[in-house]
């Protein structure tokens, strides 16, 4: 069992990460709040999420960084690597700023790092093609879930469901070249 912390606040995340890194133990870390995601790139964030957990969480453990975003086609990629405080009625801007736009194809993209008690870092990166529905549906998930439509599917990752997003998620995908990087098999 590989003990672990992630640099951040959200639940969801965690809950994820803890479904898709089973023989991982990972435990948020103990932080107020955590450095202002202002790289320019996934990977920046993420990688200072790891640094900074790396001095403020558990001595001796495994740190994750994490960001990810949705990257619409017709907003030019946006809001991308904002995503998270794009807008406080983010799914509802979305929905409202595609309203008659016909290209409607996104995808949502994730970083993971992971920085080992000896300093060594790994990383993973995932995406999930798709495209924006025309309204909110589902309950499970967080964020773009209700929105978001994967390819090959009919129904939003919010309808798909928190089990389908633990096997299929951007997120997923990203732990999974994580634990391959780091030289483990899910």
């Amino acid at each position: 069992m590989i003990a672990a912390n992630l640099a951040s606040t959200n639940r969801h995340k965690l809950a994820e990460l803890q479904a898709v890194l089973p023989d991982w133990s990972v435990e948020l870390v103990d932080a107020e709040a955590l450095p202002p995601e202002d790289g320019a790139t996934y990977y920046d964030n993420a990688r200072a999420k790891a640094r900074f957990g790396q001095m403020t969480g558990k001595v001796g453990v495994w740190m994750l960084g994490e960001d990810s975003g949705i990257e619409v086609e017709a907003l030019g990629g946006g809001p991308g690597i904002h995503s998270a405080r794009w807008s406080r009625r983010s799914v509802e801007e979305l929905v409202e700023r595609l309203q008659d736009v016909q290209n409607r194809a996104a995808r949502y993209v994730c970083e993971l790092v992971c920085l080992s008690p000896q300093d060594r870092e790994f990383r993973g990166t995932g995406a999930l093609d798709g495209r924006i529905a025309t309204e909110a549906r589902g309950s499970e998930g967080f964020g773009y879930d209700p929105i978001f439509i994967p390819e090959g599917e009919e129904r939003t990752v919010a309808e798909l469901g928190d089990a389908w997003k633990c096997e299929h998620s951007h997120r997923a995908r990203a732990a999974q070249e994580l634990l391959t990087a780091i030289g483990q098999r899910r």
